[in-house]
């Protein structure tokens, strides 16, 4: 059972964490929950303490004879801090050991894991920037909090992600089970989803996509440690770290994912992109009696845009959900259109009817990758969170 130390800092965000608490606690971790004097302000110890079923105490010196300034720390799998505020950030950062949390955050030799939350300001003060740079320069992953309302009217940066996205990063963290965080200082932009094409205002030319096989990257490459840029058209949570920008057509998303890639070390994508769209769209709900006769024009080809204008040591990915037919199984489409595109990675999977247990809208996938070294990785029937892995590795391989 995973050994997760919990600490809590003392911003309004509090309350969150005990979502975050239990989401895993129900998924099998064994949590110790340590907040400071300031989150015990906002969230009691005993609300922790029934949640987690242990004893819960900011202090160094309850319980001296167990030494918890130390043995909490060392015989932590992960620890995650949520909320850190700006003060938490500051005193971990400078080495400070003045309460229960900040000697164990001393102590662990694990991950460690920092999901911020403050108000905008004091986000983007330069003391905080440079606290967060130092931490992350010793290999903590500090989070890059949401955008959205904060504390009373105000709203920007500064939000705590929501609770089930933490969760869901701290798994994948432990999951890798290493600290080592090998897409740290590099900026990555995925895509996820696949895209609508309206023939009027309530029709679309559409797919099954799902978007969580681009999700999966996105929160795989926030768990070793990237800036990561999510273009997405899927309705799924955000995941924790990440920048989203939501787009519906293919136009959209082709314009997005260019611009983003223009300062991006890889460009993952993931999405399902129509290949044509109607040449008008109607500005009125098309009648049931009226006569189908819809022309359509293709859509731009995004991985041949990204293949052209790359630059130097970008490295591109594409995804090919494929069926076999008379003329070629699902890895010669994939070879085919690995040369036509010219990208260096191709995720090739076969896709099939709705309950086909690869491809869209499901849990798990398999995939063969082929490189345009000529390599062939093959990974079966996994999560899609455990192939988002594969990927990553071979494109930090690459780069």
């Amino acid at each position: 059972m995973p050994r997760v130390v919990l600490g809590v800092a003392g911003g309004i965000a509090a309350y969150k964490a005990v979502e975050l608490l239990r989401q895993l606690t129900e998924t099998g971790h064994d949590v110790t929950v340590v907040p400071t004097d300031a989150a015990l302000a906002f969230v009691g110890a005993p609300t922790w303490a029934a949640l987690s079923g242990k004893p819960v105490s900011a202090s160094t010196w309850d319980r001296v004879h167990e030494v918890p300034h130390v043995r909490i720390g060392q015989e932590a799998d992960l620890v995650v801090v949520a909320p850190a505020t700006a003060n938490l950030l500051a005193k971990a950062a400078h080495g400070l050991a003045d309460d229960l949390l900040t000697n164990t955050l001393l102590t662990a030799r694990c991950p460690v894991v920092m999901a911020p939350a403050m108000h905008t300001e004091m986000w983007e003060h330069p003391a905080t920037r440079a606290n967060v740079a130092t931490l992350r320069s010793r290999g903590v992953l500090v989070v890059e909090p949401a955008v959205g309302r904060l504390t009373g009217k105000d709203s920007g940066k500064g939000r705590l992600p929501e609770p089930e996205e933490l969760a869901h990063l701290v798994r994948q963290v432990l999951a890798r089970g290493s600290a080592d965080l090998d897409l740290a200082g590099r900026r990555v932009v995925v895509s996820s989803g696949g895209t609508r094409e309206h023939l009027d205002p309530v029709r679309y030319l559409g797919n099954r996509s799902s978007g969580r096989q681009g999700h999966a990257l996105a929160r795989a490459a926030v768990a070793r440690g990237a800036e990561v840029v999510l273009v997405s058209s899927s309705g799924l949570p955000d995941p924790a770290g990440v920048k989203v920008l939501k787009v519906t057509s293919a136009q959209e998303m082709h314009d997005a994912v260019l611009a983003e890639a223009r300062s991006a070390d890889a460009v993952v994508m993931a999405a399902a992109v129509a290949d044509y769209r109607p040449a008008e769209r109607l500005a009125v709900k098309r009648k049931k009696t009226d006569t189908l006769d819809v022309e359509f024009v293709q859509n731009p080809d995004i991985l041949a845009a990204l293949v052209a204008a790359r630059g130097q040591g970008q490295i591109v990915v594409g995804f090919a959900a494929e069926t076999g037919d008379d003329h070629a199984t699902v890895i010669e489409h994939g070879r085919a259109k690995l040369a036509r595109k010219g990208c260096d990675l191709l995720v090739v999977n076969e896709v099939g009817e709705s309950g086909h247990p690869t491809g869209f809208e499901g849990t798990h996938n398999a995939a063969t990758v082929l490189g345009a070294d000529g390599s062939t990785t093959d990974v079966p029937l996994v999560t899609k969170d455990a192939l988002a892995d594969v990927v990553w590795d071979l494109v930090a391989a690459r780069l």
